[in-house]
């Protein structure tokens, strides 16, 4: 049981960790990190009640297009919720890749959990094609979801096409994640879509970077530290 626990929650943690260190300028509280990841854990209560009652109560048939897409927005929008009204309104939430360490906080809590009770249930022999699968494309999703939920909230623009961007995005692409995953004929396409969420996903982390950078830019001077490995850098008052 405890190596089951250890091999369940091992991918989501690597890949918090690496997130979460590519955030340069301020780096998030630990504990705030921890608290959305807990909080993404915990969905796994009311996602699995509501699909459970959309399946014994055959609203949706399981193997059915609506089904497979309806799973999605489910998961997508209970995750997208934590991150509205528990980080996006936190004061921590205050430069553009938070939304993006935030994101994929609360994906990879939700995707922990799951794979745990996955395994618990299947064996230990498909732990590591859930941590290259299921469990990296939920921190994905997360990323595109952190990624413009960050647009939203420092545009100075209407709000309201990124906010439906942040939720319908990550959707889609795990509809399709979803029909990949379930059509045993589509098998064959599931490694060049998991290279295509990667790309896309590491582009939306790169670009944040860079919004990071122009919004840090505006108070502070940024300048490498002496001593320090090349690349380090700091953040420095600008002088007033």
């Amino acid at each position: 049981m405890l190596g089951i626990f250890f091999a369940g929650i091992a991918p989501g943690l690597a890949l918090l960790s690496y997130f979460y260190l590519k955030d340069k300028y301020e780096p998030e509280p630990v504990s705030m990190v921890f608290f959305t990841f807990f909080f993404g854990a915990l969905l796994i209560i009311p996602i699995a009640f509501i699909e459970y009652v959309l399946k014994v109560e055959n609203i949706v048939q399981y193997d059915s297009i609506y089904a497979i897409f309806s799973s999605g927005l489910i998961e997508e929008f209970f995750k997208w919720s934590i991150l509205f009204f528990i980080a996006f309104k936190s004061a921590e939430f205050d430069e553009p890749f938070d939304g993006i360490v935030y994101g994929t906080s609360i994906s990879l809590g939700f995707a922990t959990a799951e794979n745990i009770l996955y395994l618990m249930n299947n064996g230990m022999e498909f732990a590591l094609t859930r941590a290259f699968l299921p469990v990296s494309s939920h921190a994905l999703f997360g990323v595109i979801m952190g990624y413009y939920i960050s647009k939203a909230k420092f545009t100075k623009e209407s709000k309201w096409p990124l906010f439906l961007l942040s939720i319908l995005l990550p959707t889609f692409l795990h509809g399709i994640f979803n029909f990949l995953l379930l059509n045993q004929g589509s098998l064959f396409a599931m490694s060049p879509y998991m290279m295509f969420l990667w790309w896309f996903g590491l582009r939306k982390v790169q670009l944040a970077e860079i919004s990071s950078y122009n919004h840090f830019q505006k108070n502070y001077t940024i300048k490498p530290r002496p001593n320090l490995k090349s690349g380090i850098k700091i953040l420095l008052p600008i002088s007033r």
